[in-house]
């Protein structure tokens, strides 16, 4: 079994930062993708950043040049810093997680592709 959980949520003003981050447990693989999801208008939840064990990132349109996904060694979690925050991105953030021994050509950003799903952390972002 797999086992993710985040950390690092909480409440931000418009236009302030957080980091949130996700460890892993359990039975996973030496090679795989993780990414972090949140609920999106007309889907389920949307994929906001991924990155794989090659060290490839994919980011969503809405976040891009301000959400950075990295892993961290020191604390061996698959960390994303969230910048310039804007109150209708207030949502529960998934940390979700694949490992396959063939990665695709790009992290995919698809809830479907993701099999290890963590409980959710809430970020709140006031005017």
């Amino acid at each position: 079994q797999v086992k993710l959980v985040e950390s690092g949520g909480g409440s931000a003003q418009a236009g302030g930062s957080l980091t949130l981050s996700c460890a892993a447990s359990g039975n996973t693989g030496r090679s795989g993708i993780m990414a972090w999801f949140r609920p999106a208008p007309g889907k389920e939840r949307e994929g906001v950043a991924a990155l794989d064990s090659d060290g490839l990132t994919v980011y969503a349109d809405a976040v891009k040049g301000r959400f950075t996904i990295s892993h961290v060694p020191a604390k061996n979690t698959l960390d994303v810093e969230m910048t310039n925050l804007q109150p209708d991105e207030s949502a529960m953030y998934y940390c979700v997680a694949k490992w396959a021994l063939l990665l695709p050509l790009t992290p995919p950003l698809a809830e479907d592709e993701y099999r290890y799903w963590g409980q959710g952390i809430q970020v709140t972002v006031s005017t």
